[in-house]
């Protein structure tokens, strides 16, 4: 799958716009991001660009800072080194050690997760996936039955699995996503996770205990309802992909229609991840 590489620079922008911009950008169909010395970079499959589009989005936004950008494609095989180039190992709560195949292990963790860098999002080094990670670090996730969309590396899918999961079912619409999932599944020694490629169309008519949804706030509100038709009585949701004004409202009264309560949330600078219950009436 080809990609596009477009180079952000600005002389002047705040944390918070910078993060609001990628968050629009995401919703153009970027999908992944690198911090730079004068701005950021984005990616985004070919196909799927639209240059005029960008072109208005920055539009938008001129009032508030000025941005220019440049384009490169990006071939396949140098994707590989530049994630090789900038991936650092993670800890998670002094618990979990994130690394990838070119880092040696630390046993002395007690879960060690290793992601195999391809051109898919959710290393854990992102706020969203961090946040993630310590709501499933702290949940009791043994025998569960887990659904997780947007599974970008499966990272998330692979930790559940290794707190004990039943069973994993990792839904992603990209296929490199999926391609990585199925290979990071290996690596880890997980055989009990299922992978699919597409969105809400694809997730199986079962029953979870526990929805992982890391995404953006626009599909989250259009997935919730399918959510909501497959997860048990009593499960738990974990959202991120957002920020708290005004998308943690918006989340909150949308689930609400479909009996699912808000419990708490979690901040890392702008970002937020929050935890829903499917209460039962009566």
């Amino acid at each position: 799958m080809q990609y596009i590489k477009a180079i952000f620079t600005f002389k002047s922008i705040e944390d918070y716009q910078q993060d609001l911009l990628i968050s629009d950008l995401a919703d153009l169909g970027f999908d992944t991001f690198e911090d730079s010395e004068a701005g950021f970079t984005a990616f985004v499959i070919k196909d799927n660009f639209n240059e005029q589009e960008l072109k208005d989005l920055l539009g938008n936004y001129s009032e508030e800072f000025a941005a220019e950008y440049t384009l490169e494609d990006v071939a396949d095989e140098n994707w590989n080194a530049e994630w090789e180039k900038n991936f650092s190992p993670l800890i998670i709560d002094d618990v979990c050690y994130v690394r990838a195949t070119f880092h040696e292990p630390q046993p002395s963790y007690p879960y060690e997760i290793v992601i195999d860098p391809k051109m898919a999002f959710g290393t854990g080094h992102h706020q969203t996936t961090t946040m993630m990670m310590q709501y499933i670090l702290a949940a009791d996730l043994k025998d569960k039955y887990i659904l997780d969309m947007g599974c970008g590396t499966g990272i998330l899918a692979i930790l559940a699995a290794k707190l004990g999961a039943k069973s994993l079912m990792a839904i992603d619409y990209d296929d490199i996503c999926y391609d990585s999932t199925v290979e990071n599944a290996a690596l880890n020694d997980v055989n009990n996770l299922q992978a699919l490629c597409g969105s809400k169309e694809v997730i199986p008519d079962d029953e979870y205990d526990v929805i992982f949804a890391n995404i953006n706030r626009n599909i989250l509100l259009d997935q919730i309802h399918r959510y909501a038709e497959v997860l048990k009585p009593e499960g738990k949701i974990f959202f991120s992909g957002f920020y708290l004004d005004p998308d943690l409202a918006m989340i909150t009264a949308e689930c609400a229609k479909y009996g699912i309560k808000y419990v708490d949330h979690k901040q890392n600078g702008d970002w937020v991840a929050a935890q829903f219950e499917k209460k039962v009436e009566g």
